[in-house]
């Protein structure tokens, strides 16, 4: 049975709310909460997600930039301690703020046209975050967990892959919101760990340096690199790479030669 909406989506907001009570309960389970969580919330619309996660965690700040959809979830959790509503656009929240004495845990269903810029995001705040589950493109997730040497394999995928331990936690179909998207939705977990981000010599170069080539991906890496980086310490076949060619272990041990050039 799906849930009721008496509210107007906003396109302008890429607003498509999640309406099945089963599917919300799978997410909520499949994110595994426990009892002294911190928890941000992007986007909570209704309040679906919200009013699960609330009552099984520490403390819970939801980020909404709707202000009527604000008021009526103000409404719904007004008795509640441990929530707290912001009413701001999350691309301009200050991450840095929520340093505690727990790392926290972020989900979200997000509107599609923000997608990369939430999730370059939260990668550049990954200090202070434990873990990121969230409701995307299923496109768009393919891509965040693409393997090298496919047409899939691109600038979310390393960036992602270099930092966190990602992958997808269920399939969700279109018919589960409303309005209803054109396209299928996957859960994708990041899980933040040093595991790899510690070998990165620089993350501005590291950065630059899979942004620039992917940028323009048809091209070799001596092309793509050529005008803003010195590439001395490259071999002749990395050179001739083209960029979904490195594997993200790859990309970081050259990205991290190219900034001991820029530090020469």
């Amino acid at each position: 049975m799906s849930l009721r909406i008496n509210v107007s989506p906003k396109q302008s907001l890429g607003q498509n709310f999640l309406i099945d009570p089963n599917v919300a309960r799978n997410i909520i389970a499949a994110f595994a909460l426990k009892s002294d969580d911190v928890v941000l919330e992007i986007g909570p619309g209704l309040g679906v997600l919200t009013l699960l996660v609330q009552p099984r965690v520490r403390k819970l700040i939801a980020v909404e930039l709707d202000k009527n959809l604000a008021t009526i979830l103000r409404a719904k959790l007004a008795e509640c301690t441990n929530f707290e509503l912001m009413v701001e656009d999350f691309l301009k929240f200050d991450l840095q703020q929520l340093s505690t004495d727990r790392r926290w845990r972020i989900i979200g269903n997000i509107p599609y046209h923000i997608t990369s810029p939430i999730l370059f995001k939260v990668l550049e705040a990954k200090q202070v975050v434990r873990d990121m589950t969230l409701l995307l493109q299923r496109e768009v997730a393919a891509r965040i967990v693409a393997e090298p040497n496919c047409k899939d394999f691109g600038i979310l995928s390393v960036m992602s892959q270099a930092l966190a331990n990602v992958r997808i936690l269920l399939q969700v179909p279109r018919t589960v919101f409303s309005p209803r998207p054109k396209v299928d939705s996957s859960l994708v977990r990041w899980t933040f760990t040093d595991e790899r981000s510690k070998q990165i010599q620089s993350e501005a170069v590291f950065r630059q340096s899979v942004r620039r080539a992917f940028g323009q991906r048809r091209k070799m890496l001596r092309n793509s690199l050529k005008d803003f980086f010195l590439l001395d310490r490259l071999s002749n076949s990395e050179l001739m790479m083209r960029p979904e060619q490195l594997s993200v272990e790859h990309w970081i041990d050259l990205a991290g030669r190219l900034a001991m050039i820029e530090t020469d």
